[in-house]
């Protein structure tokens, strides 16, 4: 073979890292989106796998480009793709090299343990078991949550983990104890609800209702969801689901007296499901800054998909969310509604006023029917990616000690565990 055509698979070996590495990132927001399905999801990581086969097929070629790409780019998409081949080759070396790079930052870390759940568990069982054997808590911590993410309990060593001094350690198996419905340690949970680390109080609250608790977990994560804190959207996710409706509709109304919390309101109508709330979010269309997560509540009560049903209209005029294009914009946070339709507030009261017969005040919706097992095993297969995330709440919740479906695993899998494939 000449200089010629080895530059030439050089190069394309190269793009087949850049786009696994890109396409991770996409999967990334993906798997939390408003607008992608589970098929979506599915079709974005064949195109992931696609790229990492064309890797695996380069051989040390496609190792070394994504081991140049690892010490250079220190981003969680390149860990991703470094790790799949590192851990799948099984050598000890390129896992070394993956390890040290991102065991240590949270935020790479990230993409290594997306590597261990995107492989096949027999794949990396024994890898993990190193990882949990490990003396080192940030292997650890990636061991357990890599065994979390494909809902497997790493044992003894969880359970050490909850009172570890490496708060990111503990945090970590904390959370793997809701997500994995390990009732039998709630007495534990409940203990770290008064720890000094905030993280390590939210998650306990978060983990400890999601197996059962409507006590002092429950009051923890209320006062959570009305703080600043980054978790505030997790708790009224899990809180509102954990109140009865009386409870959840008094307190809700408290906190959209609060301008600063009304975003969070709107959210957390749409979280209880009351139609009761459908006037009051039809007037919240009205302004910009909530009309798009105002017109999602209402499809998370209704079910009626607003750009379907052609019930969606134009951004308006003179609106602006986002960073802007201008170099002298300070705001850089992104527009969070970005990928919602807007709704068409005169439409939608159109229809409202044509199908509220249907619904009945005080009783709980989601997308339009009953909260039934049934319903949502059928949202969990057709809905999109945010009512997926909260079915699976709804049902991990309606059977306290049942795993949380993970939502985030590969589309591919989740078909094949859901018989779509």
């Amino acid at each position: 073979m000449n200089l010629t055509n080895i530059a030439v698979i050089e190069n394309i070996v190269e793009q087949h890292a850049e786009e696994a590495a890109f396409l991770w990132l996409l999967r990334d927001d993906a798997v939390q989106a408003p607008h992608y399905s589970l098929k979506d999801l599915a079709d974005l990581d064949e195109r992931v796998e696609a790229h990492i086969d064309g890797l695996r097929i380069a051989g040390d070629v496609g190792w070394s480009i994504c081991a140049d790409a690892l010490a250079q780019q220190e981003e969680p998409g390149e860990v991703f793709a470094a790790a799949v081949l590192a851990f799948e080759s099984g050598q000890d070396q390129r896992i070394k090299m993956v390890l040290e790079a991102a065991a240590t930052e949270p935020e790479l870390s990230r993409g290594l343990i997306s590597a261990l759940g995107w492989l096949r568990f027999d794949q990396v069982k024994g890898h993990i078991d190193q990882l949990l054997r490990s003396l080192a808590p940030e292997l650890r911590r990636i061991g357990i949550a890599a065994s979390a993410v494909h809902r497997q309990d790493s044992g003894s060593v969880l359970i050490d983990a909850l009172n570890d001094d490496d708060t990111f350690l503990k945090v970590c198996a904390i959370c793997a104890v809701g997500e994995l419905g390990r009732i039998d340690l709630l007495p534990v949970l409940k203990k770290q609800l008064t720890a000094e680390d905030k993280d390590c109080q939210f998650q306990a609250g978060w983990s400890a209702v999601l197996l059962g608790d409507r006590d002092d977990a429950l009051e923890l994560l209320k006062a959570v969801a009305v703080s600043d804190s980054p978790f505030r959207d997790r708790s009224l996710q899990v809180a509102l689901r954990a109140m009865d409706n009386a409870s959840a509709q008094k307190w809700l109304k408290d906190q959209a007296q609060h301008p600063d919390l009304l975003r969070y309101a709107i959210i957390g109508a749409g979280v209880i499901g009351d139609p009761v709330y459908i006037p009051w979010l039809i007037e919240q269309m009205e302004m910009p800054d909530h009309a798009r997560v105002a017109g999602e509540a209402f499809t998370m009560i209704t079910g009626v998909d607003l750009a379907y049903e052609d019930l969606d209209g134009e951004w308006p005029e003179g609106f602006e969310a986002g960073p802007t294009e201008s170099p002298e914009d300070e705001d850089v946070e992104i527009d969070q509604d970005e990928d919602l339709p807007w709704p068409d507030p005169e439409l939608i009261a159109e229809w409202w006023n044509k199908n509220k017969g249907s619904f009945q005040n005080g009783t709980r919706y989601l997308l339009g029917k009953f909260i039934s097992p049934e319903h949502l095993q059928h949202v969990l297969r057709h809905g999109f990616q945010r009512q997926r995330a909260a079915v699976a709440l709804e049902l991990a919740m309606m059977h306290p000690g049942q795993p949380l479906f993970e939502v985030r695993a590969p589309g591919f899998r989740q078909q094949q565990i859901l018989g779509l494939k």
